[in-house]
């Protein structure tokens, strides 16, 4: 395999990728006296940084109690004291009958829908969910079918055709979706579940859990309707700071998943350090400073998505904001003009994306002042 020539070739098209280690991007910005703002982090409250928050947690727990490995998969000696107390907060803090957590959110979602879409059962995923899904997707044996962004007339209309023919049909999407910044409509899918009898819905809420919401449980607690949601998926990856994913559900399809799942059967399981930090968070999260710090995130968003044109049409902007710039070079120059500047936003490029949608995505952070988002604004104006 000539893989230097298909490195080659993506060179030419602009969509060759390398790692960026960013502590070393920030140690050279600060030896050259330049100011460095990351905003390519999923860190959304600034968790991550907040050292503050990390001496608290080492001060509530005693450190030779707490395992860095949990050394086997969950069904067999990698269940402990902290998995369970945190899946029973979890469960507690949504509603739910239950809660379980995976190794990550990526595997959550190409584990999880195999095991729903079997045979007799109809997939319909919006067509800008996570690569994730669509790698679930792909392992599905029943039937999967994609719907246009966010329209739920097609939606609708594939609902009402195809619910004779299936014995259950899984609605997938997003909350907040990772490359546009936009929202579903959940009430829109709630209508849909309450007419037809059949449909179950799987959301994704991977960029909203921290950020939106009561406690920060995320949109579907934001719009009353986690008892609707028949599988909520949040990572603990992004505004939690930690590491995994979790899904909330009824305690007979928790039992079916522990069954059937294959990354949560064939993985060893998360470290209990690492659940005993999560549950530590999920208690943190209806404090007045992370309240302050989702209301500080929802401004300085809404102020940089009114200030650049052609960000969409959210009426509630997300954190996530796209510039789309269209060709893969100038989005990479642009975006190596920005770090000139300071400012860490990356160049998304297809296939991330589709074919002339280059991007920079800038997400924001509580970490983020409105004088660094103003300043950006203004480096970004030369390119709009």
């Amino acid at each position: 395999m000539p893989y230097a020539t298909l490195m080659e070739h993506k060179l030419r098209e602009g969509t060759l990728r390398t790692l960026y280690n960013v502590d070393a991007a920030r140690r050279r910005a600060q030896a050259e006296g330049r100011s460095f703002v990351n905003l390519s982090s999923n860190d959304y409250l600034g968790i991550g940084e907040d050292m503050a928050l990390r001496q608290e947690f080492w001060a509530s727990h005693d450190p030779a109690t707490l395992r860095f490995g949990a050394c086997a998969s969950r069904l067999l000696t990698g269940t402990f004291d902290e998995h369970a107390a945190f899946e029973h907060d979890l469960a507690h803090a949504y509603g739910a009958e239950a809660a379980l957590v995976f190794g990550s959110g990526y595997h959550a979602n190409e584990g999880i829908l195999p095991a729903l879409c079997g045979k007799n059962t109809l997939l319909l995923a919006d067509k800008r969910i996570h690569a994730s899904c669509i790698d679930g997707m792909r392992l599905c044996a029943g039937r999967v079918l994609r719907y246009r962004h966010n329209d739920y007339q097609q939606l609708a209309a594939l609902v009402e055709e195809q619910h004779p023919h299936y014995a259950a049909i899984w609605i997938v999407t997003e909350s907040i979706f990772s490359m546009d910044g936009d929202y579903c409509d959940l009430q829109a899918l709630a209508r849909l579940k309450q007419s037809f009898p059949k449909v179950h819905l799987y959301i994704d809420e991977a960029h909203a859990v921290g950020v939106r919401g009561p406690g920060g449980l995320g949109c579907c607690a934001q719009a009353g309707l986690t008892q609707t949601v028949d599988v909520l998926m949040g990572t603990l990856s992004k505004a939690w700071a930690s590491s995994g994913a979790f899904i909330a559900c009824s305690a007979a399809l928790r039992d079916y998943l522990i069954n059937t799942v294959r990354p949560f059967i064939f993985t060893t399981a998360l470290p209990p350090i690492n659940l005993a930090w999560s549950r530590f968070i999920l208690h943190k999260m209806r404090e007045t400073d992370f309240a302050a710090r989702r209301r500080h995130l929802a401004d300085i968003a809404h102020w940089l998505h009114t200030a650049l044109p052609h960000t969409g049409p959210n009426a509630e902007p997300s954190q996530i904001i796209p510039v789309i710039l269209g060709d893969n070079q100038r989005t990479l120059d642009a975006a190596k003009a920005l770090q000139d500047q300071g400012f860490h936003v990356p160049a998304i490029r297809p296939p991330t994306v589709p074919p002339g949608t280059a991007r920079l995505r800038i997400s924001l952070t509580a970490a983020v002042t409105t004088a660094q988002v103003q300043a950006l604004a203004a480096s970004l104006a030369p390119w709009l």
